[in-house]
Order: C-alpha cells, then sequence, then structure tokens
C-alpha cells in the first residue's frame, strides 16, 4: 500500500521534478529531492555544403572523419566524405593522402602540413574530382592524393 501511494506521488510530481522548476508540490516540502540529469548521448550535427561540379552536377557533402587508411600497400590517411548529387543516394567517398606524400612535403619545406592542411588538400582533391569525374557514384569512390598532388594542391591555396 505504501510503494502505491509513493509511486502515484512520484508520478503526479514528474513534471515538476524534471521541467527544471525549482518549485515543488506541498507533499515534497522539507524532504531533500535530488534532480537526476538526463543521460543524453552527444549528437554530431553535420554541416552540409554544397559545390557545382564542372560537369554540371551540384553535388552535396560533408565531412564524416579520417582514419588510418585500412587498404594494403601505402599508409595512407583516409578522409572520408558523405557525397549526394541526387540528395536521394549518398554514398562515401574516400580521400586517401598517401604517407610519403607528407614526409616529402615535409622534408621539401622544414615543417610537416597541420591537420588543417592535410583536410584542406583533401577537400581539393574531392572539388577536383566534382569537376572531372563524370559519374562520382562509379568512379570517384576512391580518390588519392599523392606526391605531386599534395605539392600542387598546396601550393595553389599559398602554404609554402
Amino acid at each position: 500500500m505504501v510503494a502505491t501511494k509513493t509511486i502515484v506521488i512520484l508520478s503526479a510530481a514528474k513534471d515538476l521534478l524534471f521541467s527544471g522548476s525549482t518549485l515543488l508540490p506541498p507533499f515534497f516540502r522539507g524532504h531533500s529531492v535530488h534532480r537526476v540529469p538526463a543521460r543524453v548521448a552527444p549528437m554530431t550535427v553535420r554541416r552540409m555544403k554544397t559545390y557545382t561540379g564542372g560537369q554540371g552536377y551540384v553535388y552535396q557533402y560533408y565531412f564524416v572523419g579520417k582514419r588510418p587508411a585500412v587498404r594494403p600497400g601505402e599508409a595512407a590517411i583516409e578522409y572520408i566524405f558523405d557525397v549526394t548529387s541526387d540528395r536521394k543516394t549518398t554514398y562515401a567517398v574516400s580521400v586517401l593522402v598517401e604517407a610519403q606524400a607528407l614526409q616529402a612535403w615535409t622534408q621539401a619545406h622544414g615543417r610537416a602540413p597541420t591537420e588543417a592542411e592535410e583536410y584542406g588538400a583533401a577537400k581539393m582533391r574531392l572539388f577536383q574530382a566534382f569537376d572531372e569525374v563524370e559519374n562520382m557514384f562509379q568512379n570517384g569512390r576512391e580518390l588519392l592524393v599523392d606526391e605531386a598532388e599534395l605539392e600542387a594542391v598546396l601550393g595553389s591555396l599559398g602554404i609554402n
């Protein structure tokens, strides 16, 4: 009987307890009530961006993340973008920045490129593919930034 009354009282007061109000109903006055903070998982908000390619397609894309490349062969950093050209089909495009290219650029310029510069090179390679590749879904899912490409892209951005 006591447990049933407690459940009814707590149920009736739940809006006041968890709505951020500091007022308590009369039956809670004089008692210590601790609010339990809500456990909300952080949500990543992705900013959809638009680029009009040289082939006439208008692409929408956003950056998903980066990770060490999981392909066999040379080491690289993989920058992953989600891309759509029709707002219906979204597909991943991986831009692989070769570790060898980063090392060569570091030796030539006396410093390593920053993360923002690496990201800029990957994004410029994605734009280049938007301009040159006719069907990104079939032919542009994996793009490579090699030594020559990295030097050209960072040079075009004015990064020495």
